[in-house]
């Protein structure tokens, strides 16, 4: 498992020393080059294709990521509960880890986000997930990363960086081709969407003329 180096060392050796505009010109490069990779990858392999299948047969979906990845993990929850039914984010609010390990089902899936630096929960909670019987999604950067020899399923993406973090261009990429393909193979998922946009004008959640 390669360490590409903590945010305040790579922001001492990469980012600290450099001019705006050099570092600027820097990651915008990188960024063009990682999209183009990213680009490349998606449409050469299947791992999304096999997630969605995967998440689209599941009975119940539950989403997890720590730090960082939390967000990631919401984003996805987010656009898959627009056209599926039971989709969970574990929060650590509603929802606890401890709740859905202590009532795991037949059919039900963990979807996992664990990027670098790997955090210990998301690994443990997602370890104890499969030996309790649950099948694992897992969206990762590397692929000897905790949990790859454990799931079901995985999506592996690069996330390089000329920053002192980690690049998302890549990931979120990952999570709108899963979340496309996997809506787009959903039974019902039309009829949820226009019942919810429905719902959405009598709620009035949004400014008119968006």
């Amino acid at each position: 498992m390669t360490s590409r180096g903590t945010p305040a060392e790579r922001f001492g050796s990469n980012v600290r020393r450099r001019s705006a505009q050099v570092l600027k010109q820097r990651v915008l490069e990188q960024q063009r080059a990682e999209f183009d990779q990213a680009l490349r990858w998606a449409a050469e392999h299947e791992s999304i294709e096999r997630a969605a299948a995967s998440i689209v047969s599941a009975r119940r979906r539950y989403l997890i990521g720590y730090g960082k990845s939390l967000s990631y993990a919401s984003l996805l929850a987010s656009d898959l509960s627009a056209g599926l039914s039971a989709v969970h984010l574990v929060d650590g609010v509603p929802l606890r880890a401890l709740d859905v390990l202590s009532d795991i089902r037949r059919g039900d899936l963990l979807v996992a986000v664990s990027l670098e630096r790997y955090r210990r929960e998301t690994v443990e909670v997602a370890s104890a997930y499969v030996r309790h019987g649950g099948d694992l999604v897992l969206i990762t950067d590397a692929e000897d990363a905790p949990l790859a020899g454990i799931a079901t399923a995985r999506i592996v993406v690069g996330a390089g960086s000329a920053s002192y973090v980690n690049s998302p261009t890549a990931i979120v990429l990952a999570l709108h081709l899963l979340a496309t393909l996997t809506i787009a193979s959903a039974k019902g998922a039309g009829r949820r969407l226009r019942e919810r946009d429905a719902l959405a004008a009598q709620l009035r959640l949004y400014v008119e003329g968006t």
